[in-house]
């Protein structure tokens, strides 16, 4: 098998293709991820200040995220008129999931900002959209990361089931590998892996330069 990988890798074609595929998977994983946060945001606010809505916003999510995805992928052509294989199926789809899995991380990463800083933050006279922009959001960073690095690997993992419906990434690696390449699946194993890897180290980088009060307040308790 390390034989037929380093034939495989060897060869000028297939890096070129592993290249192009890595790309579509990244495009269809990460986009979704960045309009879901973007989704997410909001109605894990309207969540937390409504609360009659908020069974209705967390019950919704949980349905949403129970539906197949292959299922998804299959029936939005028909509803929205898009190719069969188009990937703005799996972009609309992969966005769908990763809204509904975020709303309650969303939610209890605003709830887990202290009371006692909100309260000084409206004393000081900020307005609730400004505090919320200003204050809570940047607070609830670390939780609300979290909630993300599960999203995030939850839609590179999704996306090679969207290959079963004529989508790129590397997904297509392994249907291709079951066809007549077996060598073909553990490589797209290992690039969905190490993908999802470096995703979530970056994830977690980037929470770290958002909050560095984080780093300054562990640097305190260590001295």
């Amino acid at each position: 098998m390390m034989e037929e990988l380093l034939r495989y890798f060897a060869s000028p074609s297939n890096r070129e293709v592993l290249l192009e595929q890595l790309g579509q998977h990244v495009y269809l994983s990460l986009v979704p991820l960045v309009a879901g946060v973007l989704l997410a945001l909001p109605l894990g606010r309207i969540a937390q200040r409504i609360g009659w809505l908020r069974a209705a916003l967390l019950g919704g999510a949980g349905i949403v995220y129970t539906i197949p995805s292959l299922a998804v992928f299959v029936l939005l052509p028909s509803l929205l008129g898009t190719d069969f294989t188009s990937s703005l199926n799996v972009v609309i789809a992969l966005t769908l999931y990763t809204t509904a899995l975020l709303v309650r991380p969303v939610l209890d990463a605003l709830e887990a900002v202290p009371a006692h800083v909100t309260v000084a933050a409206t004393a000081m006279g900020y307005r609730p959209h400004r505090r919320f922009l200003a204050v809570e959001l940047p607070l609830a960073i670390p939780a609300l990361t979290s909630g993300v690095r599960v999203a995030s690997v939850s839609n590179i993992s999704l996306v090679s089931v969207g290959a079963l419906v004529g989508t790129g990434g590397l997904g297509r690696l392994f249907m291709v590998g079951f066809e007549r390449d077996l060598v073909q699946i553990p490589v797209g194993i290992v690039l969905t892996v190490l993908l999802a890897l470096l995703v979530d180290l970056l994830l977690v980088l980037g929470c770290r330069l958002l909050t560095p009060w984080e780093r300054a307040g562990r640097a305190v308790i260590a001295s």
